[in-house]
């Protein structure tokens, strides 16, 4: 996929878009490789609102900077430059009429993040079925949200990697015990980045290896990710909460 004229934003881009478009689950449908990724990353409509969104808190005309683009996918500091209360409007707008998780039931903006978690946890409806059939949902927000995990073994075009799966149990949505899981680091000569080693940490989007990740960058991303946890959960908190004083009114 390296391409030496492709600004390393760009890049970036592809490295974490491409998983789900090669799925078909976003962005274009005509079937272009990884480096020509980010020239249609206005279609990928679920990360165009927050690339914008950081680009315009950081004061940059390049929603596809090298910055902007790893603290949507990984996290880092300029995600606090964001606005919580101003994404929140945004994101509402940008996603009025479509069928959405929590989207429309957070009483307030903490927690609110730019960041792709948020729009998997929150913004994307599967958290809305954890109480009916939890085992796909998690399944689904697992492969979708970015994760981290240690290369343990490599062999051919796949990976063995440690990592914290969701779970969904007592109610709670969080992150488990580190488990083994294979995902593929190149498919059929293609791969997002250059083959990864044991020991080395990595970033993973549905069965892909995006890259290699520094341990600053794994710490923002689990950062990131358990702000998100957090505000699913005390948003399903609260509702529960309403739900139980409505009942006993009514009682």
């Amino acid at each position: 996929m390296t391409n030496e004229t492709v600004p390393t934003g760009h890049s970036l881009f592809a490295q974490y878009a491409y998983p789900p478009n090669e799925l078909g689950y976003c962005g274009p449908t005509d079937g272009d490789g990884p480096s020509e990724l980010a020239t249609h990353a206005k279609e990928f409509d679920g990360a165009w609102p927050y690339l914008t969104a950081i680009a315009d808190a950081v004061g940059s005309a390049d929603p596809l900077g090298e910055d902007i683009v790893r603290s949507y996918w990984v996290g880092g500091p300029s995600l606090g430059k964001v606005d919580p209360a101003v994404l929140l409007s945004r994101l509402r707008i940008a996603f009025k009429g479509q069928v959405t998780g929590l989207l429309g039931e957070l009483n307030t903006p903490t927690g609110v993040l730019a960041h792709h978690s948020f729009h998997v946890l929150v913004v994307y409806p599967w958290v809305r079925f954890l109480h009916t059939d939890a085992t796909t949902a998690v399944r689904v927000m697992q492969d979708c949200r970015i994760r981290w995990g240690t290369v343990e073994s490599v062999a051919g075009e796949q990976v063995v990697i440690t990592s914290r799966p969701l779970t969904f149990d007592a109610g709670v949505l969080a992150l488990g015990d580190p488990e083994t899981e294979r995902v593929n680091w190149s498919k059929d000569g293609v791969s997002l980045a250059p083959a990864p080693k044991p020991g080395e940490t990595v970033s993973a989007h549905w069965d892909w290896v995006c890259g290699t990740i520094t341990d600053d960058e794994s710490a923002a991303l689990e950062s990131a990710t358990q702000v998100t946890l957090d505000l699913v959960n005390s948003t399903w908190s609260e509702n529960v909460s309403v739900v139980a004083r409505s009942a006993h009114t009514r009682g």
